[in-house]
């Protein structure tokens, strides 16, 4: 992957397998490339070499307009800022990609979404009106409302206390199990890698090692 405005290669002779349904763990140093392969995962960055293939797809191929449709059909993602929609209630900000998508039952399903994360209350309010928590839960409803195939988490507790984040982790860990979703998991915090099946541990843009959490 190359940054904007020169080849400065952030990713260097990476070569890495995640197997459907695997839940991973990413670690590692700042600056080490962690959320660098996120973005290429998630097709909002592109390489500038290799191949590349997400759920099947060959995203190095694909135009913008065929990536947004991979995201919001077979993609999942959850950030440390919660990135919802100010002006709109929980209940919109969730039915967003199906909506996009021309889900007729958008809103029906995205109720569904919110009640699996306990917001089932919550569905006219909009962020705002939120904590912190009710946020990221919004939000992990949002990701996981289309059931994507994979499922990005770049350290979804970061913004959380200890109490709430792993509440919000014992959900996405949860709704993972259920759909039988890859999981790729950017975190600092050992204990949550050590929930995934596999750890990754990344350092000046290459894989410095992957074993069993």
């Amino acid at each position: 992957m190359a940054a904007a405005g020169g080849e400065v290669n952030i990713l260097r002779g990476l070569d890495l397998d995640v197997g459907a349904g695997e839940a991973v763990g990413l670690v590692g140093p700042s600056g080490s490339g962690k959320t660098s392969l996120l973005m290429l995962l998630a097709g909002l960055e592109r390489p500038s070499g290799g191949s590349l293939s997400v759920a099947g797809a060959d995203l190095a191929a694909m135009d913008e307009d065929a990536l947004a449709r991979f995201r919001r059909e077979r993609l999942g993602i959850v950030f440390q800022s919660f990135h919802l929609v100010p002006t709109m209630t929980a209940l919109e900000n969730v039915a967003i990609p199906l909506e996009f998508s021309g889900r007729a039952d958008a809103f029906d399903r995205a109720r569904e979404s919110l009640e699996k994360v306990g917001l089932g209350h919550r569905l006219e309010h909009y962020p705002g009106q939120l904590s912190g928590g009710e946020q990221q839960r919004a939000a992990l409803a949002r990701a996981v409302v289309a059931g994507p195939s994979l499922l990005l988490a770049d350290e979804p507790t970061g913004n959380l206390d200890g109490a709430t984040g792993q509440k919000v982790m014992d959900l996405l860990f949860g709704l993972r199990e259920q759909l039988g979703t890859t999981l790729v998991l950017i975190t600092h915090d050992p204990a949550l890698a050590a929930r995934c099946g596999r750890r990754l541990r990344m350092a000046d843009g290459l894989l410095a090692g992957d074993s069993a959490a």
